[in-house]
């Protein structure tokens, strides 16, 4: 029997598992397991430019019917680009339902490895301003809503708490994030989570030593000789951005220590039962004290997935377009003017 829903929002739908995934683990490898949604038809490539001279490249889809929705810009999760499986999911659905979804590929991340040859890391907000600087004005002139998954949205609820860089964000929502980047890293070194942590450290290994990356001899091999996520961001990604460890690097980007300075809507969704974040991140925080923040906290759902009865669609898209209708930043159709 799925497990009974923590209180939501009342703006939200209640989130029930949908069978044959039940609990944690079989929500999380639900898309892995059966495959993800196809990509969408068409979509424009945007190159949008880093102070350094690198290039994030971008996918743009818009709805077939112009509406006054705000832009949404997605980011994505660890070793993740435009083509994860949840963000083609979230994609596909927010462009049926009238918003322009623009998905962002950090720095590294295929496709943007063929123009930069830096890297991204879980707080590294300046590079998130500095492409939605570089946005076109008409593209951004209704505003823009970020959705972050993952990793990404640990990036988008930092953005937020450092008070949005005057850009024209309107909302946020995250989705699944390591709010607390150190507890995440132990939990997914925990041993019952050794198939998750094998494959991911192998995916950050790839994609960090992708020919492209300007990397140091040194650096090249303290990436291939990481046993564990630990390591890897000790003696390579702290370092290589000017952090003393792993725990410096964990501590600096960790969304829990920003949550405090949101100043616009924000919306966290979480599962108690995600295998890779612990509980205790966000059980452990009064959200009383954080009025701009709706955490909807569900007792099922893993991580990243949120198969619920009732659709196909997992529950955290229809909850953020749900929530992002009732702040007002819905779409409508166009009405033309004689």
């Amino acid at each position: 029997m799925p497990d009974k829903p923590s209180p939501s929002p009342p703006t939200l739908p209640p989130f029930r598992e949908r069978a044959p995934w039940l609990g944690g683990d079989l929500q999380t490898l639900r898309n892995i397991i059966i495959g993800g949604p196809p990509e969408l038809s068409g979509g424009e490539r945007l190159l949008l430019a880093m102070p350094d001279g690198d290039r994030l490249a971008a996918r743009l889809d818009r709805p077939a019917t112009e509406t006054n929705a705000p832009l949404t810009v997605l980011t994505h999760g660890l070793a993740g680009s435009e083509s994860s499986r949840h963000g083609i999911a979230t994609a596909r659905y927010l462009v049926s339902q009238g918003w322009p979804v623009l998905r962002l590929n950090l720095r590294g991340a295929a496709p943007s490895r063929a123009t930069s040859g830096g890297r991204y890391h879980a707080g590294k907000t300046e590079d998130l301003v500095a492409a939605l600087r570089g946005l076109p004005a008409a593209l951004v002139s209704r505003g823009i809503v970020l959705i972050g998954n993952s990793l990404g949205g640990n990036l988008v609820l930092k953005f937020m708490g450092e008070g949005g860089h005057g850009l024209p964000v309107l909302a946020a929502v995250a989705v699944s994030t390591p709010i607390d980047l150190a507890a995440s890293c132990a939990r997914l070194m925990a041993s019952r989570n050794f198939v998750y942590h094998r494959y991911m450290l192998n995916e950050m290994k790839r994609e960090a030593l992708a020919p492209s990356a300007a990397l140091t001899t040194a650096e090249r091999a303290a990436i291939a000789g990481a046993r564990t996520l630990y390591e890897f961001d000790d003696r390579f990604v702290a370092p290589h951005f000017g952090y003393r460890g792993a725990p410096d690097y964990y501590e600096s980007n960790a969304a829990k220590n920003f949550l405090a300075g949101a100043s616009l809507p924000t919306l966290i969704l979480h599962a108690l039962d995600d295998p890779w974040v612990p509980a205790e991140s966000y059980t452990a925080i009064d959200w009383s004290n954080l009025p701009m923040i709706e955490a909807a906290l569900t007792q099922g759902g893993g991580h990243m997935g949120f198969h619920g009865v009732g659709s196909l669609t997992p529950w955290h898209d229809r909850a953020a377009a749900h929530w992002l209708t009732q702040k007002g930043l819905g779409p409508q159709r166009m009405v033309e003017t004689k």
